[in-house]
């Protein structure tokens, strides 16, 4: 089973919960991203997240100006956070379970962020392996046309 440190991103951006709302919304539209980690104020504090949709649904929706808003009032702190030896099969269960999308990767610090993207894209989670009969059909043909006749 693949874990989820073999299919992170592990170029991360982050922002400062004192940062506007407006800045965050630039970076992620100079980024393309839809979600951005937020930086712990020191070494205890956990990691937060701040995603486009709180940003349509604490900011925009109410008529809040983006420029006057801080990050920290909208964002998810804590947030749920991934082991980076977690099998990916978990952190698809996890994030069903609690109805996220992405959460940081974390083991000392922060090492990526993981996503349901990165799962669908990158995890072998769609191939199962092969049976020992099918390998030893690719090695021996004639026993693949022998149980072709045979069925």
């Amino acid at each position: 089973m693949m874990k989820a440190e073999q299919i992170m991103t592990r170029d991360v951006v982050t922002i400062k919960g004192s940062a506007t709302v407006a800045d965050a919304v630039k970076l992620m539209k100079e980024k393309g991203l839809r979600a951005l980690i937020v930086e712990p104020r020191h070494e205890l504090d956990p990691y937060g997240m701040v995603t486009e949709t709180d940003i349509i649904y604490k900011v925009a929706a109410f008529g809040h100006d983006p420029k006057q808003m801080r990050v920290y009032e909208i964002m998810t702190k804590p947030c749920i956070v991934v082991n980076p030896e977690l099998g990916v099969e978990y952190v698809a269960r996890l994030f069903a379970q609690t109805r996220i999308r992405r959460a940081p990767v974390i083991k000392g610090g922060l090492l990526g962020i993981i996503s349901i993207s990165d799962i669908l894209k990158k995890s072998d989670f769609v191939e199962k392996p092969k049976s020992s009969f099918e390998l030893y059909c690719e090695e021996n043909p004639s026993a693949l046309e022998a149980r072709i006749y045979d069925d």
